[in-house]
């Protein structure tokens, strides 16, 4: 490998120790990730309200809930945005530069937080229709913000704590949920505390305040704020210096915009960039021959982690209801089960979710991305099968709590697993003209995992005797047998890892082979493909 061939500003970034702008980095980085928490998870507080609004049928037994093609649209449409988001950006981050793209997604991100909370007219279909629209265009923001968060954090970032750092952007979605769930159950304990309303049994219509119609408004709305506050800081971060020399050719600029960072001084280098002779695109052979699987398994681990890791979400407040945390609909007014559901998921959140995340940060650059991601992938598939065969014994009431502890170290094992890794790796592994890209890839099989989560599982737990099913759904294979896919899920997941390089330690550039590609075009490449391994 040829060091001299190095850029010295590269070389700055590489070996700068840990300081300040790290830490700014982080948050500015992370705060798209709070929203899209936040977003994608104060939904499912906000449906079954928006179910006792709108969808209330005078006479029934229980109260009024979205029908199941609303409930999928609703939750689901937010997933399409943010792949194509994904996709899209991701594109547009290695053809325009991270910086300036990522000005753009967050305006998106901001601007349609406050219009999903402003869907107008009384009329359901027109709410349901608009609150869609503005969802769509969300998640289209959102996942802009997954590929260059990862990028930006990893490009801006030392080889020693490369892995912490991005994992720690990544981990401001740990946050996100618990904000969202501390948040709904101010507003909606505040809500009661002023509008008092009987449980639905008692009287089926006044047990939804017409004030509650604020109440999803406006936890939806208040998403958009800490983008907000962030967006002056993301238009003040220089473009990495990565994008700047070795994909815009500019090394004047990136030695310039690098000596404010670092506070040092670094000459520029054209010269050295001048000399590179090869570059390939994504959909070439020389691509497919140095990257190729490990596109494979970025692609792939993310798609199945996500598979099970959605549908966990949205098992939660079935399960929650099973278990008896969440008492029936009917003994309950609209605002009193948001704050049920509300507390229950912050609990959760708080116990396992969040701790995982950290738990990556903390190990990540020890461990590494391989031990972790593998261990992660086993605990969730033997939690998973250790809820599934003897799910009969633990739906008894004696046995909830063990219920919860095993759900919870499931959850606890994808976070301080492959949830955090599967963001992580594919933001190092690949060139740097194409990074964004590849990311942007991998995550988006990652969301179309969660499509197959949400909705696949959606269906799938149904009761298997039609007349037990939810309203609406045709019967389906029960929770047991869904646990046990998702443990086999959870065990393809294992399998696929291995196509995954590791890339603790190393930089940037020899983890993607540009080094080798600089002057003497063929000559090393092959040494560095091969030590990958």
């Amino acid at each position: 490998m040829v060091v001299g061939n190095k850029l010295q500003v590269l070389d700055a970034l590489d070996v700068a120790k840990t300081q300040w702008y790290h830490f700014t980095a982080i948050i500015i980085a992370g705060m798209g990730f709070f929203t899209d928490a936040y977003d994608l998870f104060c939904i499912s507080l906000v449906t079954k309200l928006l179910g006792r609004i709108y969808y209330h049928v005078d006479g029934a037994k229980s109260p009024g809930s979205l029908p199941p093609n609303v409930s999928a649209a609703v939750n689901g449409v937010a997933f399409c945005g943010t792949l194509a988001g994904q996709l899209f950006f991701g594109w547009l981050g290695d053809k325009l530069g991270r910086k300036k793209v990522y000005g753009m997604t967050l305006m998106l991100m901001v601007i349609c937080s406050i219009a999903s909370g402003l869907s107008f007219s009384s009329n359901p279909k027109a709410v349901m229709a608009t609150l869609c629209f503005f969802r769509f265009w969300l998640g289209f923001g959102i996942g802009g913000d997954y590929p260059l968060s990862a990028t930006i954090m990893s490009e801006y970032a030392n080889k020693k704590t490369r892995g912490a750092f991005i994992a720690a952007v990544f981990a401001m979605q740990g946050f996100g949920i618990l904000g969202g769930g501390i948040f709904a159950i101010i507003i909606s304990a505040a809500f009661m505390a002023s509008f008092h309303a009987p449980p639905y049994e008692v009287d089926p219509v006044g047990s939804t305040v017409p004030e509650a119609d604020y109440v999803w408004r406006i936890v939806l709305m208040v998403g958009a704020l800490p983008a907000a506050l962030t967006y002056y800081w993301r238009l003040k971060m220089p473009e990495t210096a990565r994008y700047t020399a070795l994909v815009a050719k500019n090394a004047k600029q990136a030695a310039s915009d690098m000596s404010k960072v670092l506070q040092m001084d670094i000459e520029a280098e054209p010269q050295k960039i001048e000399q590179e002779k090869i570059r390939y695109g994504l959909f070439s052979k020389e691509f497919a021959k140095r990257h190729g699987l490990h596109l494979l398994g970025t692609t792939t681990t993310w798609f199945l982690l996500d598979i099970a890791f959605y549908s966990q979400n949205l098992f939660q407040k079935d399960i929650f209801s099973a278990i008896g945390w969440i008492p029936s609909a009917k003994t309950m007014n609209a605002l009193e089960e948001v704050y049920k559901i509300a507390r229950a998921q912050t609990l959760i959140a708080l116990c396992s979710t969040v701790p995982g995340y950290w738990f990556t940060v903390a190990f990540i650059d020890i461990m590494g991305r391989f031990a972790i991601q593998l261990m992660g992938f086993f605990f969730m598939t033997v939690f998973m099968f250790a809820l599934a065969i003897p799910y009969d014994h633990w739906i008894h009431k004696d046995n909830r709590i063990g219920f919860v502890v095993m759900y919870s170290l499931t959850f606890f094992f994808a976070n301080f697993g492959p949830n955090a890794t599967t963001f992580v790796v594919p933001a190092e592994i690949f060139p740097a003209r194409l990074r964004s890209t590849c990311h942007g890839i991998s995550a988006a099989a990652g969301k179309l995992g969660a499509m197959v989560g949400a909705f696949g599982f959606l269906y799938l737990a149904q009761n298997k005797d039609k007349a037990k099913a939810d309203a609406g759904y045709p019967a389906g294979i029960g929770v047991k047998n869904s646990l046990i896919v998702l443990g086999v899920i959870n065990a393809l997941g294992f399998l696929f890892t291995f196509l995954v390089p590791e890339s603790k330690g190393k930089s940037l550039e020899e983890m993607s082979g540009e080094n080798e590609d600089n002057g003497e075009g063929e000559a090393g490449a092959s040494s560095s493909s091969s030590s990958n391994h």
